[in-house]
């Protein structure tokens, strides 16, 4: 009996710390409880004196507030105040820059799952489809990617094209001129131009992200609204935006583009303007450009606008045609023909009406671009990763359905399944994702974390798919020419991982860094109280936050144990069947993140900042809880389909061998090792329990992969495809879908050669002729094999050039 009263004592305080209820309710509870044992209980007298003896100080820390707050909380703030780090002005407007979304719920331990899938799924309105349909397959019948690659640059009528069609302001408002499409409209653009011409897609896709147009229409004075917006929508104008230098590519605190406020008279009139010299480089448009975004730090000496001298990055509008700017030179990146280049300016003097904003914006513009720059992770560079995956997709499944070695197709060798069966998950993923990211910017979301986590993610699982693509293709993917179909995504994809803030950075600073602080319930509120003064309001105001943060702590960690010991079996699940399993797999890791990242914080403070590994490695708990709730938002939006069922289950249980992983990581190179060993006990109480996708997993998502299907078709409907026969990619198509009917006479054929009936050597034309002249081929079978052998023959063709390589490099 008094082993049944310490169990419901467990139980009940276990039950407490994991609903995360009240203090009061805490103190109540256990009191009555103890009363209760106490007077009708079974436990001896010294079990109950030392239970009254460790709950009576508990409650009093809890429940006396004004002595806690003298005694414990002052100084503990004192204390803390002079560990916690410094936060830059350029990191707190980073850390304020858009908005938390599904992200918070991931990494505060409670997902709401019927939230996620009742958010409205993106689609394409019927002027939006008509526009991909047409336009854009107009300008993809214009281009010739190796064409553009080699003259370094798109053809006169395409650039026509894209200005007439207003291709560079998609996005933007029809009131201003310009097309009005949703930000998903616009990554389905961006994509079908990707997949055929890289360089256009890039072209396109800069004026619709991160540049002047959508500063303008974020903080543009109604003037300035006025004057650029229905030019910039008319594509009259065509503009760039410059930020990054040599000395600020990351670091936007060191950057050495300075403009100075002064006085100047022109036309006989004193006007307040900005004195400007730049350096900048890798900027996209800028040689082209006509309109031109700056950002540089700002000073104002003689402070003639009353903000002091000190006035911060600042973001402004320059015509490309004004005195001292340099443009038109320009860069080769990977070699690839979109234009980018530097631009500097030389005492380029500006009126100080050209600050984006006006003046009351000056100082505002790191901000202004953190609060704008998850268009360009969140929409544009997955778009592009997007477009990677699914020709890789379609391109490569096709190819090793067609191509054989040993008399056997590639695609049915282990080791090049394994490779595609990883290109149709990572596709699948990608599509997921980068559907879900454009599909918060349309519900008017800044998603500013989700978008760090698009972007990286994409990008990294575009480089993995595109590898096991050039290792499939083989000697085929490394011959430049018409003929390789690849090779255009192997060159393009560091471009992606290296723009908007380079991935490394992404993954080590800023997706738990910005994430911890914007998506914890308490701790961005608890920085800001520990850098104001002790008053009493603030250390009452801090004592409030800092209990309700040790209560948070406390039922994360009890329910991080609980669901570890018992599998996460009890876990609720918004659906039932095969995917119930995973709704509460990835509630179970929620939490854990959750457990981690708080446990974290506290034990190494303001040294996390330093602790880059450490960052990452929650981050990647955190993003592998986004990828994985993308991949199930994606398929409920589609409406369950049972065709997809093997993708969806590939991608959960990769995300969640990923989420095992970096915990294993993090939790195995914890400073405080005895520490991580406990941890790591709470998180997997009976060792690992998440595997990679098994083979037979794998094999099942090939098969939809190398044969004609309805979710090849649907996942790559956005691949465009040049309807010319002697197009590399039209004749693997057509091969792809002759195969279907050739490959029961070539099976006929073959064991006609293995039974000695036909010979097996000789010219392929001779030996099929036998087969027709001893029956075994009908006249329309030995023509369909005969045509099928000249595609297949002409499809692992490569392109080979006179020694005069000049012909075709310059």
């Amino acid at each position: 009996m008094a082993l049944m009263d310490i169990a419901i004592l467990l139980f009940l305080i276990l039950g407490l710390a994991y609903t995360n209820v009240s203090v009061l309710v805490w103190t109540v509870t256990l009191t009555i409880v103890l009363l209760l044992f106490s007077f009708f209980g079974h436990l001896s007298l010294i079990i109950l004196s030392l239970l009254w003896v460790m709950f009576l100080p508990v409650a009093a820390f809890a429940l006396l507030r004004k002595q806690r707050i003298q005694y414990v909380i002052k100084p503990a703030v004192q204390k803390l105040r002079k560990t916690m780090p410094a936060i830059s002005n350029t990191e707190k407007e980073a850390i304020d820059a858009g908005d938390v979304w599904w992200e918070q719920d991931l990494f505060c331990g409670r997902p709401d799952w019927k939230k996620l899938l009742n958010m409205p799924a993106p689609k394409l309105s019927a002027e939006e489809q008509s526009f991909v349909d047409n336009q854009v397959t107009t300008l993809c019948d214009m281009l010739d990617d190796w064409q553009v690659l080699n003259n370094h640059d798109l053809p006169k009528e395409a650039w026509d094209y894209l200005r007439k069609e207003r291709f560079f302001s998609i996005v933007m408002p029809k009131e201003y001129g310009g097309r009005g499409f949703s930000a998903y409209a616009s990554s389905t653009i961006v994509i079908k131009i990707a997949t055929h011409c890289g360089s256009a897609a890039v072209t396109t896709m800069v004026p619709n992200s991160l540049g002047p147009a959508e500063l303008i229409l974020h903080y543009g004075t109604p003037e300035q609204k006025a004057h650029y917006l229905p030019r910039l929508g008319s594509c009259e104008e065509i503009p760039c935006f410059a930020l990054t230098g040599a000395e600020s590519g990351s670091d936007a605190g060191a950057m050495r583009d300075v403009g100075i406020v002064c006085k100047e008279v022109i036309d006989g009139k004193e006007v307040t303007g900005i004195r400007l010299n730049w350096d900048k480089r890798y900027i996209t448009l800028a040689p082209v450009a006509t309109l031109l975004g700056l950002a540089f730090y700002m000073y104002d000496p003689e402070n003639l606008l009353g903000k002091g001298t000190d006035i911060g990055i600042t973001l402004c509008l320059i015509p490309t045609t004004q005195a001292g700017v340099e443009i038109g030179t320009r860069h080769l990146p990977m070699n690839l023909a979109f234009m980018n280049g530097p631009t500097r300016g030389t005492n380029v003097f500006v009126p100080i009406d050209s600050i984006i904003g006006g003046a009351a914006m000056a100082g505002q513009g790191w901000r202004m671009l953190m609060e704008c720059l998850s268009i360009g992770r969140g929409i544009s560079l997955p778009a592009l990763s997007t477009a990677s995956g699914i020709r890789l997709y379609r391109m490569t499944g096709a190819y090793a359905s067609i191509r054989k070695q040993f008399n056997t197709s590639l695609a049915h060798f282990e080791g090049i399944e394994e490779g595609l069966a990883s290109i149709a998950g990572l596709t699948y993923i990608i599509e997921a994702c980068r559907t879900m990211s454009a599909g918060a910017v349309d519900q008017k979301v800044r998603p500013s974390i989700a978008s760090a986590i698009t972007k990286y993610h994409t990008t990294e699982m575009s480089r993995t798919l595109t590898d096991h693509a050039m290792d499939i293709h083989a000697g085929h993917a490394v011959q430049l020419g018409p003929r390789n179909v690849i090779s255009a995504a192997h060159f393009a994809t560091p471009v992606s991982i290296t723009v908007e803030g380079a991935n490394i950075l992404t993954r080590n600073l800023i997706i738990f860094g910005q994430g911890a602080i914007r998506c914890h319930p308490y701790v961005l509120r608890e920085v800001e109280l520990f850098a104001e003064p002790d008053t009493a309001e603030n250390v009452s105001k801090l004592d409030k936050l800092l209990m309700s943060h040790i209560g948070y702590f406390i039922s994360n960690f009890t329910r991080t144990l609980c669901m570890g010991l018992t599998g996460g079996l009890f876990i609720f699940s918004p659906v039932k069947g095969p995917l119930a399993p995973y709704y509460r797999q990835l509630t179970r890791m929620s939490a854990a993140l959750a457990l981690l990242s708080d446990a974290s914080m506290m034990l190494l403070g303001g040294s996390l900042k330093r602790r880059e590994n450490i960052s990452a490695r929650l981050g990647d708990i955190l993003s592998h809880l986004f990828l994985a709730s993308t991949v199930l938002k994606y398929h409920n939006d589609l409406g369950k389909p049972d065709s997809d069922l093997d993708y969806v289950k590939w991608s959960l249980e990769t995300s969640l061998f990923n989420i095992q992983k970096a915990c294993d990581d993090l939790l195995d190179n914890f400073p405080q090792t005895i520490i991580g060993k406990i941890l790591h006990w709470v998180v997997f109480p009976w060792g690992p329990v998440y595997r990679k996708p098994k083979d037979a997993l794998g094999k099942k998502l090939v098969a939809s992969m190398i044969e004609p299907s309805e979710l090849r078709e649907r996942l790559t409907k956005n691949c465009y495809i040049r309807q010319d026969d002697n197009n590399a990619i039209k004749r693997i198509e057509t091969a792809f879908a002759l195969r279907v009917k050739v490959e029961p006479i070539s099976k006929k054929f073959q064991m006609a050669v293995r039974s000695g009936k036909v010979a097996r050597h000789g010219s392929f034309d001779e030996r099929t002729l036998a087969a027709f002249q001893a029956k075994i081929l009908t006249k329309s079978e030995m023509t369909a094999l005969r045509e099928y052998e000249a595609l297949e023959q002409e499809i692992i063709k490569v392109n080979e050039y006179s020694f005069d390589l000049s012909t075709i490099l310059t």
